[in-house]
């Protein structure tokens, strides 16, 4: 009866119409699914769905969690490294440049990794994550250079988003629409260990050795974490197999065209024109905002002018190849509905906003508070540990009363009013300052756990499970893409703003002073202690460039209300999805 319990909870019947079956030898056995045959990944994940017991469930849940637990802590401190990893090369400002080709990655990879999941199935693509996270990690960790450092950064982004995208996907295969929202909280729920014991793994780490070892590490203890995970879906899909439930590979992606037909076709399929234009309208256009101000502006430069053009130009060539691409990776026939539109509008800009408060906090904490390492790299976790709590209680919430609009509204308005606490406590290293930001991000936090989630829970609903895994990659796509615009802003704000504002305070005190702090922040904070004319001028800069990063937040908090106003509200059940079967991409009103 337990197990009945579980599967009428998290479990949707299946929603799609069986394959025809036959048999051989007495052996139930599928007919081959070729690459031209429809989300064979689909049918292969209902095919695992199908044979889950109560005691895979527990294990394929915890797998979750524990790698979960390591991507969390290490995007937490590597967040941290990062920060250290810049100054040392002396190009800190460039921090923002280097979030900003992270996110533009992230963006084109998850709707990739959507597309290629629906192909080829879920499980496969989780070895493919540890491969690039691994990879990318070791390049950061041995980088001689800023350029290296970026170009492992990369690698990692592609690993770490296509990880989050199939462990999102994997959840929504496998529950209703009432407790999705509950159980999209089992990844996040490593926050509330990660956030209290960050600070103390960054600065055990710096005390003992380098940032290359806090990074480097991970390219060891993060293919361990995957292993739970990896060995449950193996052993669940070898059951299936054995069944007859999944055809062999060599069978699932036959091509009776022969090989070069499958590459081409693999070719559209994955709308790679349409990858390529994604990466250059964001790289190029976001890119060079981040880099081209600075001690010296570099706005007249051939290197920021090309880039700009270049990427303006591919704006309208991207919408048009999308438009009439075959297999386009923006499935814009989806997108017309409010219940689609309104909550990637509000992935955008929830990222946009807090990356203008967040990009830089670290150093402002460190810098403009005065707060120590460990202290720093708590309060920056502070947003994902609130955030976790109240949006995992809020699951519990919608369980019941089967609704998420009201509290995705209540929660957009309550991050507004969160940014107002944040322009009045934007840096001193008075008690009173100090406790206004943490309660500002307490609060900041609580807000995030009430609409994020929420709103990709109210997408996948609304969809048929065959297009659940392109618009999960979408929906995350465009928190990256909004990561992407905030970094942007914040970065050119910082380069712009920041070094004349150094100048202008510090030039009557220590003529070279600015550039060194502009630099190297973190290193010139510990050489001036509180107290110092030089940490005060330093402070005041610091503010004013806050102050002016966290009015553009408020701002942005106005139609992000509007999105949550625009979201449709229906009543949520114990299927997979609210769509209609027999509609071709049926949104469901309300």
């Amino acid at each position: 009866m337990a197990e009945k319990d579980v599967n009428t909870i998290a479990v949707a019947p299946e929603t799609a119409p069986a394959p025809e079956i036959r048999n051989t030898d007495d052996k139930v056995e599928l007919p081959p699914v070729s690459l031209g045959a429809q989300s064979a990944g689909v049918t292969r994940i209902e095919a695992l769905s199908s044979v889950l017991t109560l005691t895979d469930r527990i294990a394929l849940f915890f797998g979750v969690f524990l790698i979960a637990y390591a991507y969390g802590l290490d995007g937490t401190v590597r967040y941290t490294f990062q920060t250290y990893a810049t100054a040392s090369y002396s190009e800190h400002s460039l921090l923002a440049a280097i979030n900003v080709l992270r996110s533009v990655i992230a963006a084109a990879a998850q709707p990739t990794a959507a597309k290629i999941a629906d192909i080829f199935g879920r499980v496969e693509l989780v070895l493919v994550s540890i491969v690039f996270y691994v990879v990318g990690t070791i390049i950061q960790a041995s980088s001689n250079g800023v350029n290296a450092f970026a170009g492992g950064a990369v690698l990692y982004q592609i690993g770490y988003t296509t990880i989050i995208l199939l462990i999102e996907v994997i959840i929504a295969d496998l529950t209703s629409t009432r407790a999705r929202l509950l159980f999209s909280y089992i990844p996040a729920l490593p926050f509330i260990i990660n956030t209290w014991i960050s600070g103390n793994v960054t600065s055990s780490v710096l005390a003992a050795t380098t940032w290359r070892w806090g990074i480097g590490m991970w390219c060891i203890i993060y293919p361990v974490c995957c292993l739970p995970l990896l060995v449950t879906l193996l052993i669940v899909g070898r059951r299936a197999k054995k069944l007859g439930l999944i055809s062999p590979y060599t069978k699932a992606l036959q091509f009776d065209k022969g090989i070069g037909a499958f590459f081409v076709d693999l070719f559209w399929r994955l709308d790679v024109i349409g990858i390529i234009l994604m990466i250059a309208v964001f790289a190029l256009i976001l890119v060079p905002f981040t880099i081209a101000g600075g001690i010296q502006s570099q706005w007249k430069e051939a290197h920021i002018i090309a880039p700009l053009v270049v990427g303006i130009v591919c704006i309208p060539v991207f919408i048009v190849w999308e438009m009439r691409a075959p297999h386009p990776l923006v499935p814009f026939s989806l997108m017309k509905d409010r219940g689609v539109w309104a909550p990637l509008g509000i992935a955008m800009l929830l990222n946009f906003a807090w990356y203008m408060q967040g990009d830089y906090l670290y150093t402002v904490l460190f810098v403009a508070f005065d707060f120590s390492v460990a202290a720093a790299t708590r309060i920056t976790s502070l947003y994902s540990f609130c955030s976790v709590i109240t949006g995992f209680l809020l699951g519990l919430v919608v369980f019941r009363v089967r609704r998420l609009k009201y509290f995705i509204l209540f929660g957009t308005t309550l991050f507004l009013v969160a940014f107002g606490l944040l322009i009045r406590y934007r840096g001193s290293p008075n008690s009173s300052s100090r406790s206004g930001i943490i309660g500002a991000e307490v609060l900041l936090g609580i807000a995030g756990g009430m609409f994020p989630y929420p709103a990709q829970a109210s997408i996948q609903s609304s969809l048929k499970h065959e297009n659940l895994a392109v618009m999960t990659g979408l929906y995350l796509a465009t928190y990256n893409i909004g990561s992407a615009l905030g970094n942007t802003v914040s970065g050119a704000l910082w380069t712009q703003v920041l070094p004349s504002t150094l100048e202008s305070n510090l030039n009557s005190i220590n003529s070279t002073l600015a550039a060194a702090v502009y630099a190297n922040p973190l290193a010139l904070a510990v050489e001036y202690p509180v107290g110092t004319v030089e940490r005060t001028a330093i402070i005041e800069s610091y503010k004013h460039v806050q102050r002016l990063l966290t009015i553009t937040g408020i701002a942005l908090c106005v139609p992000l209300i509007g999105l949550a106003i625009a979201l449709r509200n229906p009543k949520l059940n114990d299927q997979q999805t609210l769509a209609k079967n027999d509609e071709e991409d049926s949104i469901v009103s309300n």
